[in-house]
């Protein structure tokens, strides 16, 4: 890590940076045009039968990353879902810049849930309605607007890397990485996929958890029997489903597994009116765990049920339930090794299973948690390109409650090179859920943010490459 007294100074041109400003202005009415078309491919990538909409997503994306002006555009595919890589390469001596941002989306669930049609963007105040405006082809049309703002013509490399199954895990993202690695390498990597910590106030994300679930099942019969002439004496499989689910958390509401680790949080007050505002919690019932918000969020492991298979209420009998099965989602603390939480959670699960019954846990799907010290010469562009995105406002170092598990992996493919982890959403915008909005205003920021971010690394690095300005603390390059 270069020493701080060496470098130069982040003072900016205010006529570049007005310059800057304007470009990305005239640039985002065009780029909202794109933005409306990706939204409108139901590129949800979890889903087998919709493979051909994620294979239109890329290719759009590929199309109009070509019209934006990139000399060189592939799509990737190794043996998932298809990614797009658009390279700008490097005037000579400068760094290079990988922007990430991936173009699959979540399932819409219930459609009668939300206010518009999920797949028809459509703009309510200052926002625009649709699943992916936000999470994360807001992503990729930031990294169109501050390509556009440099007129095709950055002072960096500028490879763009979008991928086409994060929200599924990423599963084949280790083969792309080592397949095209030679492509895929840059000085520095920004992932647009995160979060602002609230509408006004940027944020940089230093931490995120990663992610260990599983499908445990029970079963006390091999069959179903009359629930009068066998209930009292023979256990019912959903019952000890039941039992073994509310051994997961305390009375409190914290995680009772053993051996999983937890972690300081950044040093920010969460109040808890504003939690209960932006994720809907009913009045009168109360949060689960202790100590500060932030550090339950970020930095200590959590526990949820995400599904049950068992009889519905509707169609139920009087009969025991012979065999239940719940999916199970644990977030892993930065610091802990996804593996070795899940082994814990597994355990707990054999352990605690109730009167005999028989358990088994399958289905396991992991990403590794994430952590750096954000220090050094990205992040320093990074601060002063946020600041004066945001009219003078600094951004704040965050944690990230969700997982986003391909960082590590980027982490250890790249272990020399920044990561700087941006956001696109606002507290608001309910990704993965219905109604998920993006705020064009805030939108506008990341843009011109982005823009700036080029700009700046270009001096920065260029005198002083190598450079290494992130310490990683993913269990994933330790292993």
């Amino acid at each position: 890590m270069a020493d701080d007294t060496a470098r130069p100074s982040m003072a900016a041109d205010p006529a570049r940076t007005q310059a800057l400003r304007t470009a990305t202005d005239q640039a985002l009415p065009r780029v909202r045009g794109w933005l409306d078309e990706l939204v409108r491919i139901p590129s949800v990538s979890d889903v087998e039968g919709d493979a051909p909409q994620v294979h239109a997503s890329a290719d759009a994306v590929a199309r109009i990353l070509a019209e934006v002006g990139f000399p060189q555009v592939q799509i990737v595919q190794e043996g998932g879902r298809p990614a797009v890589i658009a390279r700008h390469p490097a005037p000579d001596g400068a760094p290079t810049v990988l922007l990430y941002a991936h173009h699959d989306v979540q399932p819409v669930g219930d459609e009668a849930d939300w206010d518009s049609p999920p797949f028809d963007p459509t703009e309510r105040g200052d926002r625009l309605y649709g699943r992916g405006a936000a999470d994360d082809k807001a992503g990729i049309a930031a990294h169109l607007a501050a390509y556009l703002a440099h007129r095709g013509n950055p002072p960096v490399g500028v490879t763009v890397f979008v991928e086409g199954e994060e929200e599924s895990g990423s599963a084949s993202l280790p083969d792309i990485l080592r397949r095209h690695r030679d492509t895929l390498a840059a000085d520095v990597y920004v992932i647009a996929d995160s979060v602002n910590w609230e509408i006004g106030t940027p944020s940089l994300t230093t931490s995120l958890r990663g992610l260990a679930t599983c499908t445990v099942q029970v079963r006390t019969l091999e069959h179903g029997v009359h629930s009068g002439m066998w209930g009292g004496v023979v256990p019912d499989a959903l019952t000890v489903l039941a039992r073994l689910l509310a051994t997961l958390h305390d009375d409190n509401g914290d995680v009772a597994v053993s051996g999983l680790m937890a972690g300081p949080a950044a040093d920010l007050v969460y109040p808890e009116d504003r939690l209960r505002a932006e994720s809907s919690v009913l009045e009168g019932v109360r949060l689960i765990g202790t100590g500060s918000v932030v550090e339950r969020l970020w930095a200590r492991p959590a526990i949820a049920v995400t599904g049950i298979d068992a009889p519905a209420a509707a169609h139920a009998s009087n009969t025991l339930v012979p065999v239940a099965r719940a999916r199970i989602s644990m977030r892993v603390a930065p610091g802990d090794d996804c593996h070795r939480a899940l082994a814990a959670l597994t355990e707990h699960l054999e352990r605690q299973v109730a009167w005999g019954a028989e358990v088994s846990v399958s289905d396991p799907d992991v990403g590794q948690p994430y952590g750096i010290d954000a220090r050094g010469l990205a992040y320093d562009a990074a601060r002063s390109a946020f600041t004066e995105a945001w009219d003078g406002t600094a951004p704040v170092d965050i944690g990230m409650g969700g997982s986003i598990p391909f960082i590590a992996e980027f982490a250890a493919a790249f272990p020399d090179a920044a990561i700087v982890v941006t956001g696109v959403d606002d507290p608001d915008t309910r990704a993965h859920g219905a109604n998920e909005s993006l705020h064009l205003p805030e939108f506008a920021r990341v843009c011109v943010a982005e823009a700036l971010l080029l700009d700046r690394l270009a001096p920065l690095l260029a005198r002083h490459r190598p450079v290494v300005t992130a310490t990683m603390r993913s269990s994933a390059s330790s292993r």
